[in-house]
């Protein structure tokens, strides 16, 4: 493990992550809201830190990384930058602890969109575009962006990308590793200034657009309003942010082809027909059940249910209702798009879609083997063999996934949290949503957890954004042996 090689890289993540405030204080400044001074301060100790490591760790003549050292930056790397990103709370005296600084930091970066703000609307408007802001580099991937910018890490960064992006199976687009990333950014920031002017039609202004589509195209959910999306109250804004919900939920690779002129790439991709179907059924079962228990109209009842199955199941977690007054049988919906999730190469969270499908085929193949014992059938997606290794692996996360819940379910139970809010808390964590039930649903926040319930969830956040696997394996003894 070549730790000068890993820090420096770290340092880059970290230099990189204060140039990026520069765009809110730009805000700052424009709008004059008493927030520029607290950001400067956090850009001037970002930038030194960040340069003071580049400097003191420098890179070796070799730029080849390995797998361990791959998975040892984007870890480190994402809990660095979480750090540094939460100098304009603790500058702006957002919050009264260290730990909540920290913890709406990392929340934005991993997409998560839990928050321990009591009243959002009352911060100046360059902190919440920071607060925004950290979503949208987040979402694509601080690794990611550092591979589209800084070519020098030439082979390293495959390492680095596997480690980082979400899905089994991550998608290479372009033979050289930073050719990928800048090809995933240019359709990353081509959606997300489509709807920034959509959502400007609407009713926000430039701002409020930029906030909301920086929360919406990383699926993580921060608003610059206290009752999140439901404040607008605008069928035309439910409508934009559910399309651009659900083009976060797809894989960014697809949408690459179809840029391309490959059009009928989405319906040839099996993951992308099974998460419109989940979409579909979802939001069909859940109108039916909140049809005259809850909305009058059934206009209103598709409405509501539409956005809150997609931000769910896309893990963006905005809201426009306050689902805790819906049906079982509804909430038992969101419960279960919790753990669902997104796309497989999408900025969504949870298990993904593609994780399930290979589950529930390799499932019914062992069933089939139990029919027809000499029977020698593979398990195919898309036409294409699954190599046994990768169910393996596939397995693997899930039982870690569930183990994981549990476990931290458990210890937030034994921090004196309620049940209902201690499994939705680490279901919401660990699948980088934001809202969830009890003490944490959608009218509510993470402010009155313990200090030591906060700090577990942090973790499960961080697990949740990295596919568990990448920090996990930090724990194991094989991994730090030669």
């Amino acid at each position: 493990m070549r730790w000068r090689f890993v820090l420096h890289v770290v340092g880059l993540l970290i230099f990189c992550t204060g140039l990026a405030m520069l765009l809110p204080l730009f805000f700052a400044l424009y709008f004059q809201d008493g927030a520029s001074l607290h950001l400067l301060k956090a850009i001037f100790v970002t930038l030194i830190l960040g340069g003071v490591s580049i400097l003191a760790f420098k890179r070796p003549d070799t730029a080849t990384m390995t797998h361990r050292e791959g998975m040892a930056t984007v870890a480190l790397g994402w809990a660095a930058v979480g750090a540094v990103g939460a100098l304009p709370f603790f500058f702006g005296g957002v919050f009264d602890s260290l730990v909540d600084c920290y913890f709406e930091s990392l929340s934005g970066f991993t997409t998560t969109g839990a928050s321990v703000l009591t009243n959002i609307e009352r911060l100046p408007r360059g902190i919440l575009m920071w607060r925004s802001l950290t979503h949208w580099l987040g979402g694509m991937g601080i690794i990611v962006l550092s591979l589209a910018i800084l070519p020098f890490l030439g082979v390293a960064g495959m390492q680095l990308y596997k480690a980082e992006v979400p899905g089994p199976v991550p998608d290479k687009l372009k033979p050289r590793m930073k050719d990928t990333a800048m090809t995933l950014w240019k359709v990353y920031v081509l959606l997300s200034v489509a709807e920034t002017v959509l959502l400007m039609f609407g009713d926000m202004d430039l701002f409020e657009a930029l906030c909301h589509t920086f929360g919406t195209m990383a699926t993580g959910g921060f608003s610059t309003k206290n009752a999140s999306i439901g404040y607008y109250n605008s069928g035309y804004v439910d409508t934009v942010i559910i399309f651009f919900m659900l083009l976060a939920g797809i894989n960014f690779s697809l949408h690459y082809q179809v840029l391309g002129g490959k059009l009928s790439a989405y319906w040839r991709n099996p993951e992308f027909r099974f998460f419109l179907a989940v979409v579909f059924v979802f939001t069909a079962v859940s109108t039916v059940s909140v049809f005259h228990t809850v909305y009058g109209s059934f206009v209103e009842a598709l409405r509501f249910s539409a956005f809150q199955v997609i931000s769910i199941v896309t893990t963006t977690g905005y809201v426009t209702a306050d689902y805790e007054k819906w049906t079982p049988l509804a909430q038992t919906i969101l419960v279960f798009c919790m753990f669902l999730g997104a796309s497989a190469g999408s900025t969504g969270g949870g298990m993904k879609c593609m994780r399930i499908m290979l589950m529930l085929k390799h499932t019914y193949r062992e069933l089939l083997r139990l029919i027809h014992p000499r029977a020698i059938r593979q398990v195919k997606l898309g036409g294409q063999t699954v190599p046994p290794e990768v169910l393996n692996g596939i397995w693997g996360f899930f039982f870690l996934y569930l183990g994981l819940f549990i476990v931290c379910s458990f210890l937030l139970a034994a921090m004196g949290v309620d049940v209902v809010t201690s499994f939705a808390a680490v279901a919401a964590s660990i699948g980088n949503i934001g809202p969830g039930l009890g003490g944490v649903g959608p009218t509510d926040n993470y402010a009155h957890l313990p200090m030591l319930a906060k700090w577990l969830l942090i973790l499960c956040m961080l697990l949740g954004r990295l596919e568990i696997y990448t920090v996990f394996v930090l724990f194991v003894p094989e991994f730090w042996r030669k």
